[in-house]
């Protein structure tokens, strides 16, 4: 293999798979390292290689721990064991210590304050005393707790025997890199919102492709209106990303409520701008959702923004929750409001609130009563969600109508009164349209004389007709013709 080749191969594996080009080297090193001692070394050794990139070359090398001479050792120890005896005195000799027992934690036989045993090399293959280490380097500035190197010959047959025990620990040090990569990537992007596609379906679970990763929508993720098809396009939440013994688990999910924030957000540009601020959200996924929206700014509507022209913003965001409906909702101060606002579009007569049990009463007209609560409850329950009151409906008496039909009665006079004002600007307006209209006629009738397509009195006296009279003429005399043709020769048979 040519000096170049193995550093162009690791520099596309780092290219290709996105991983630091010094990792990489790092687990080559210490692949070759495990191959030498399996096959050529001791396994209580301590054995370093660096690779040459460039060369493609590798040098081996014996790691020894510098410690210290026993001799030195015990004589350090004897000198402390005197100042100590000196400062303290005598030690006061326990009950056990006069009869002869030993003291506790000392085999029997050994006095207190003896060593187990001497500090000394107790790993040849790793540890080297501080004058062995001194003559075998040559270095006379060593310390205990350094380490020394020894370069080792290079065996005959450790080239393919590395060849094949690196090539094992290369592929899973690089795999075990990729997953590192992956779990940091993703993880900074939890909770958001995310690209995919539907890979395959294994049982209960939806496996989607997000690119670099499969993530995994469970059951509790999917929505029941959904059917997912492979290759179908989708955006999910990456709700969590976890650790196992297989790399990183990426679970997804297309029913968390966060999913309909982070769409709006990119549908609505005002609610980025800050214009409009979406306050709370309750969703039953699938099926319906409500939306408060809020705006402080004068002059803008935060419903009609999120509506858009035509509906086209919500509705963009309906056909990618696959046909859920969106009830949007504009928020108050006032909890009173709120909850009527929330429970749109049924009509409600009166709101009886207790603030400090977060519950509210709220009281509907009898033919309200179904909407107000929904199809199986939904309504009510997504409001109460909504709103964070726990919400009682109650039919309301007559005596709490009275003052509600009244209020109607009002508002239709005033429908009436602005239809009328509209039905007389409306007759106003239709004489002109009759001058018009007769003025039109007048010049059609003019127009009609001058046609010289009609007949006059003198062609008509003439008996100059149109050329379709004419036609009808020797129409009739033929069949006339024909008839008489006929009757004669029936007569000559006879």
């Amino acid at each position: 293999m040519e000096e170049g080749s193995i550093s162009d191969a690791i520099e596309q594996i780092c290219r290709e798979r996105g991983i630091d080009k010094d990792s990489v080297i790092e687990t080559i090193e210490a692949a070759l390292a495990a191959a030498y001692k399996k096959d050529f070394g001791n396994p209580k050794q301590l054995i370093k290689v660096k690779f040459d990139l460039e060369k493609g070359a590798t040098k081996i090398y014996r790691v020894k721990e510098i410690v210290a001479d026993e001799e030195e050792e015990n004589s350090e120890e004897d000198d402390k064991k005197e100042g100590s005896a000196k400062k303290k005195g005598k030690k006061k000799v326990d009950d056990k210590e006069k009869d002869g027992a030993p003291a506790p934690g000392l085999p029997a036989g050994r006095e207190a304050g003896e060593e187990e045993e001497q500090r000394g090399v107790r790993i040849p293959e790793r540890e080297i005393t501080i004058s062995d280490a001194i003559k075998e380097s040559g270095k006379k500035k060593l310390k205990v707790g350094d380490t020394i190197e020894k370069r080792l010959e290079t065996p005959a047959g450790y080239g393919r025997i590395a060849a094949q025990t690196a090539k094992q620990v290369i592929i899973q040090r690089i795999r075990e890199a990729e997953r590192d990569i992956i779990f940091s990537e993703y993880k900074k992007q939890e909770g958001n919102l995310i690209n995919g596609v539907v890979q395959r379906i294994e049982r209960d679970q939806v496996l989607i492709d997000l690119g670099k990763a499969t993530g995994v929508i469970f059951k509790e993720g999917q929505m029941a209106t959904e059917h997912y098809a492979p290759g179908q396009r989708i955006r999910v939440i990456l709700e969590k990303i976890e650790e196992s013994s297989k790399g990183p688990q990426i679970v997804v999910s297309r029913t968390h409520p966060d999913i309909i924030k982070q769409l709006f957000e990119l549908e609505i540009p005002e609610l980025t701008s800050g214009a409009v601020e979406l306050k709370s959200i309750a969703r039953e996924a699938g099926i319906r959702s409500k939306v408060a929206v809020h705006s402080e700014e004068e002059g803008v509507d935060p419903i009609g923004s999120c509506v858009g022209q035509r509906g086209a913003r919500v509705q963009a965001i309906i056909n990618e929750l696959g046909g859920e409906k969106l009830d949007i909702v504009l928020w108050d101060k006032d909890p009173k409001v709120f909850i009527e606002n929330a429970l749109s579009p049924a009509k409600i007569v009166e709101v009886k609130i207790k603030k400090k049990e977060k519950e509210a009463t709220v009281f509907v007209p009898g033919d309200q009563l179904s909407l107000a609560i929904g199809k199986a409850g939904q309504n009510v329950r997504l409001a109460s969600r909504l709103t964070g009151y726990k919400l009682d409906v109650e039919e309301a008496k007559e005596e709490k109508l009275a003052p509600a039909k009244a209020g109607d009665k009002k508002q239709k006079v005033k429908d009436e009164k602005d239809e009328k004002s509209k039905g007389d600007k409306k007759e106003n307006e239709k004489p002109k349209n009759k001058e018009k209209k007769d003025g039109a006629k007048k010049k059609g009738k003019k127009k009609t004389d001058k046609d010289p397509s009609t007949p006059s009195a003198k062609q008509k006296s003439l008996g100059m007709t149109d050329k379709k009279d004419k036609k009808r003429a020797k129409v009739k005399k033929t069949k006339a013709k024909v008839k008489t043709k006929v009757k004669k020769e029936k007569k000559d048979k006879k």
